[in-house]
């Protein structure tokens, strides 16, 4: 009988015994499995900051060129105030009353009316642009006339025509036109307005008939 107990105790212990060792064995598979997840972890977080530090670094890098670039157009900004010359004028043919200008042999327009004259590039007492610097430069007219004659003007470069407006004799009463151009000159070309052969415009305090322009920039 005692042997009997003795053997059930013994074989009880072994399972008790087995039941832990297998416990004990699931714990550490479990924390094998916690081990490779947090290995995994750490992997990913690493690669995350090199990804952030190279981001970072390219900010920096970004943040380097924008200052530059912000230099550089700070500079220019001080040579487009500095280095180029203001040269603008805009005119229109009558001060005061009204005016018909042409037919006649002396064709050139003297615009009387300056609205303004920076640089002083126009004369008002010969109509002529001269240019004071080399450069490109915008020019643009306006003309108004009745139907009695031609209507329209040329633009002239040191002698040779550019453009020009023009309108023939027409049933209607009156006719407007203008242009534009954009011309490379030196300093002391001449620009100024001619009319047609037998050609007329009109002027008023309304300014109908005008000639402006300015520097875009030197060259």
């Amino acid at each position: 009988m005692e042997f009997r107990s003795l053997l059930l105790l013994t074989l009880l212990g072994f399972l008790f015994v087995d039941g832990k060792l297998k416990h004990v064995e699931e714990c550490q598979i479990d924390v094998e499995a916690l081990e490779d997840r947090l290995n995994a972890t750490v992997e990913e977080l690493m690669t995350q900051k090199a990804e952030v530090d190279r981001l970072k670094k390219e900010n920096e890098d970004m943040q380097m060129r924008l200052n530059a670039t912000e230099e550089e157009i700070d500079k220019l900004k001080q040579n487009v105030g500095n280095d180029t010359p203001k040269i603008a004028f805009s005119a229109s043919l009558v001060n005061s009353g009204e005016i018909y200008r042409g037919p006649s042999a002396d064709k050139t327009l003297v615009f009387k009316r300056v609205f303004s004259n920076t640089g002083s590039g126009y004369s008002q007492d010969t109509g002529i642009f001269t240019a004071p610097v080399n450069g490109l430069y915008y020019f643009s007219f306006s003309t108004y006339g009745y139907n009695t004659h031609v209507m329209g003007a040329i633009l002239m470069k040191n002698g040779g025509r550019q453009i020009s407006t023009y309108d023939n004799l027409s049933d209607d009463g009156s006719d407007s036109s203008s242009n534009a151009v954009v011309l490379q000159l030196v300093a002391g070309d001449k620009v100024y307005m001619e009319l047609w052969d037998d050609g007329r415009v009109f002027d008023n305090h309304n300014a109908h008939t005008t000639f402006s322009g300015f520097l875009l920039f030197t060259v």
